[in-house]
């Protein structure tokens, strides 16, 4: 018998409130009810004899040597794989912003260095860049992409524009976290690392939303949430460095892994539930079982088509190329619905308390915008509840 089509059916398969019309996946994630399981299994199993699961099997830091792999590592591995990379290149942290904070306050920067920080990125990630900058006397140096950009090779132009003889390290989203907008990061990476600057990768919302291989995209270092798109619980992220880039690597928090190298440091970490980590490749056999080629087509395919049944609707113009594109959209408002930041904050509540609709309204550029975000649950009926209660409003 052949699997039923994607769509609310499939919410079954989620702890999600039905009555919520959830079009928000990308902000915190949802994690399927069977990676739940598996991940109370652990913990289970670790209260049964906490010592020997933390201290003994996860990440071999009390030498037991019987075992042919730590939990950790053979977690490790599995996520490797699916990434396209080494797992000696790879660590878990808890989200992209910890592993974008263990990048930059590693990083050797002296007074002068310039850090080229996309006009799009995540706030975290711009505070992180700010906080480093002024404790090392450096200077966070903004790259002013398009939005909505006309084509890919505008986003490259931008930051080769921005790029000057002291730039150091260039911060690239893989998919920009409030605008959803998929960029050329191996191009971008190309024509940074030609004039000396390396680059961090921003991939929050990258794995199981798009195929990735890290190593292809020929950058220096790459962050990114596997509780997102891979289906993993909720505080779980990965961190990759190339190997010339391993040494002095190390966390925000250092511990029981001090001068271990890369990726003790980081394995032996302080105590904590590590079964977000250990559950990450349960996410990913989900992903795989529903067919991965099949949900990111499907993902892709609803949201591109609201997101322009939306703009329609709203009399509003959606001019974001395709290809930038990938399980979520950004449609501009109304204009009637204002133009300010407290004024999307307003609109996000008003949605859900009033609505029952989850969605992500922003403000850019004098106008309010709302991002989408299209999984396997949704169909085309939650975007036409949303255009309706919208032109309630408008």
């Amino acid at each position: 018998m052949s699997a039923p089509p994607f769509g609310r059916s499939y919410l079954s398969h989620w702890l999600l409130d039905p009555e919520i019309t959830y079009l928000n996946h990308g902000t915190v994630g949802v994690t399927p009810r069977r990676v739940l399981d598996v991940q109370q299994r652990l913990r289970d199993e670790m209260e049964r004899q906490p010592a020997r699961f933390i201290l003994r099997e996860l990440s071999g830091e009390s030498g037991r040597h019987d075992l042919p792999q730590t939990r950790l590592r053979a977690a490790t591995e599995r996520v490797a794989e699916f990434l396209g990379a080494a797992a000696g290149d790879l660590v878990f942290v808890q989200n992209a912003t910890t592993g974008v904070n263990a990048v930059l306050r590693s990083f050797d920067f002296r007074p002068g260095d310039e850090i080229l920080v996309p006009n799009l990125a995540y706030g975290a990630v711009a505070r992180t860049a700010d906080f480093v900058a002024r404790e090392r006397g450096a200077v966070v140096r903004p790259v002013d992409l398009p939005f909505p950009p006309p084509d890919p090779a505008a986003c490259v132009e931008a930051y080769v524009c921005a790029t000057g003889p002291r730039a150091r390290l260039a911060i690239v989203d893989h998919i920009s976290s409030e605008t959803a907008l998929l960029l050329p990061v191996r191009e971008i990476a190309a024509a940074l690392r030609a004039q000396g600057v390396a680059v961090l990768v921003d991939a929050a919302h990258a794995p199981g939303a798009i195929p990735v291989d890290i190593p292809s995209q020929g950058v220096d270092w790459y962050v990114a949430n596997l509780h997102k798109w891979a289906f993993a619980p909720r505080g779980c992220g990965i961190l990759w460095a190339a190997p010339e880039r391993q040494e002095g690597l190390r966390p925000p928090v250092i511990s029981w892994g001090f001068e271990q190298g890369f990726p003790l440091e980081f394995d032996w970490s302080p105590t904590s539930d590590p079964t977000s980590y250990l559950s990450a490749p349960e996410g990913i056999d989900f992903l795989r079982d529903l067919g991965t080629e099949a949900v990111q087509t499907y993902d892709h395919d609803l949201v591109w088509q609201a997101g322009h049944r939306l703009a329609e609707r709203w009399g509003t113009e959606l001019p974001t190329p395709e290809a930038m594109i990938g399980t979520m959209i950004s449609v501009p408002l109304p204009a009637s619905l204002g133009s300010t930041r407290a004024e999307a904050g307003l609109l996000r509540d008003a949605l859900l308390f009033e609505d029952r609709i989850e969605a992500g309204p922003f403000a850019h550029n004098g106008r309010l915008w709302i991002r989408v975000a299209a999984q396997v649950y949704n169909d085309m009926a939650d975007f036409d509840r949303l255009g309706a209660a919208i032109d309630a409003r408008s």
